[in-house]
C-alpha cells in the first residue's frame, strides 16, 4: 500500500462526493472510481465517515492552493486581489454550469447535523475561509481601500455566509445571479 494509492481514493472519492453528496456516494462508487480494491480502502480509512473527514481536508487545501496567488499577489492592491476571487470562483462555477456548488458548503448543508467529527471538520474549514478573507481585508484597511473602523472579523464571517448562501442559491436557479448579487454586494455595499 502506498500513499499514492490513498491520494488517488480520497481524490476519486472527493469528485463524486462533490457531484453527488456524501450520503449518496457508495463505498463501491469510490472504489471503482479509484480503481482499488475494498481492502486498500479499510488499509487507510477506519470507515466512510473517516474518508469524509479526510476529504475535506482534501478540498481544503485544494481550494488553498487554487487561491494563494490571486489573494497574494503583490502587484494588486488588496480589494483587486479580492475582486481576482471572486472573479476566479465565478469562472469555475461557469464552467460547471452552475451544479455542483461548493463542496464545504454541500457538506455542512448535508453532515453537520448528523455527525461531531464532520461539524468540527467543517467548521475548522470554514474558519479557514475566513481567516483568508480576514487577511486580504486587514491589507485593504491598511491600504485605506475599506474603512479603518471596519470590524474585519465580523465582515469577513458575513462574507463568508452570503458566499456559501449565493452559492446555494445558485445551484437551484442554475445560473450566476445568486453570485452576481453577492458580489455586487460586497463590493459596492460592505466594502465600499
Amino acid at each position: 500500500m502506498s500513499e499514492t494509492t490513498k491520494q488517488r481514493i480520497i481524490e476519486a472519492g472527493a469528485k463524486l462526493i462533490h457531484q453527488r453528496g456524501f450520503n449518496n456516494t457508495g463505498l463501491k462508487d469510490i472504489l471503482k472510481a479509484a480503481d482499488v480494491p475494498k481492502g486498500s480502502f479499510y488499509f487507510y480509512f477506519e470507515n466512510k465517515e473517516a474518508f469524509g473527514i479526510e476529504a475535506v481536508d482534501y478540498y481544503t487545501d485544494q481550494f488553498r492552493e487554487t487561491h494563494r496567488a490571486t489573494l497574494r499577489d503583490e502587484t494588486r492592491s488588496p480589494l483587486e486581489r479580492f475582486r481576482a476571487f471572486f472573479e476566479a470562483s465565478h469562472t469555475f462555477f461557469a464552467d460547471q454550469g452552475f451544479t455542483h456548488g461548493c463542496p464545504i458548503a454541500n457538506l455542512a448543508l448535508e453532515m453537520g447535523d448528523l455527525s461531531e467529527p464532520f461539524r468540527a471538520k467543517l467548521d475548522q474549514a470554514m474558519n479557514g475561509l475566513t481567516s483568508a478573507f480576514m487577511y486580504i481585508l486587514k491589507e485593504a484597511q491598511k491600504a485605506g481601500e475599506v474603512p479603518a473602523d471596519m470590524n474585519i472579523r465580523e465582515t469577513a464571517t458575513f462574507i463568508v455566509g452570503a458566499y456559501h448562501g449565493a452559492i446555494v442559491r445558485m445551484k437551484v436557479t442554475k445560473n450566476s445571479e445568486p453570485l452576481d448579487l453577492c458580489y455586487k454586494f460586497i463590493f459596492e455595499k460592505i466594502l465600499k
